[in-house]
């Protein structure tokens, strides 16, 4: 008998790294979105990348809800859902040096100065996201908010084991439901993108 697969993860611990062979039928290259939202980017993408698994984190219960709608829908075996917190899964639950790609579009840019330390791009977020990704692996980022975009940038150029990459076609175009509103009211998609030195 098949074992069925949950798109959805269980987490049975919050204290031990994931095991990602448990969550996958098939082992293939990781990619993992933090703040997945209403996960349109990346049940499309997803879709149009079948020989990668893709995994999304968001705290938000009625949005980790929509990725699981619209996964099931297509029938995508190669995507999985987790809600929790997003620094907290890349430091303690997601294996180390598991993902290829780290995508995080349009995070919360908490706009006022005494709220900037909430940011989920700061000073510490290239260590974490190096004891996260593979050799070469790369962290994608978007935003609309232009502080946030200089934050990013700055962070990520002060980190010498990164460099700077072009965001790939095929992956810009795939858009999220904010890229979506922001780009209809002309405010225009800021990206940029890191990857790991060889």
């Amino acid at each position: 008998m098949e074992k069925q697969y949950e798109l959805l993860i269980q987490l049975r611990t919050i204290v031990e790294p994931l095991d990602l062979t448990a969550q996958f039928p098939q082992p293939k290259p990781l990619e993992v979105e933090l703040g997945c939202g209403d996960a349109s980017f990346l049940v499309e993408y997803a879709r149009r990348n079948p020989a990668i698994n893709f995994l999304g984190v968001e705290r938000l219960l009625g949005r980790i809800q929509k990725l699981h709608r619209k996964g099931e829908r297509l029938g995508l075996t190669n995507l999985r859902g987790v809600r929790i917190e997003s620094a907290y899964f890349v430091q303690y639950l997601l294996p180390p040096h598991s993902a290829t790609a780290v995508h995080i579009y349009f995070p919360d840019p908490w706009p006022k100065k005494k709220h900037r330390r909430h940011r989920l791009i700061n000073e510490g977020f290239p260590t974490l996201a190096r004891q996260a990704l593979a050799p070469d692996g790369t962290v994608f980022l978007r935003t609309d908010d232009v502080d946030y975009f200089q934050q990013m940038n700055e962070v990520f150029d002060a980190a010498k084991e990164y460099e700077k990459v072009a965001t790939p076609v095929a992956l810009a175009e795939i858009t999220t439901d904010f890229e979506r509103d922001f780009n209809a009211q002309g405010i225009p998609t800021l990206r940029a993108a890191y990857q790991l030195k060889s």
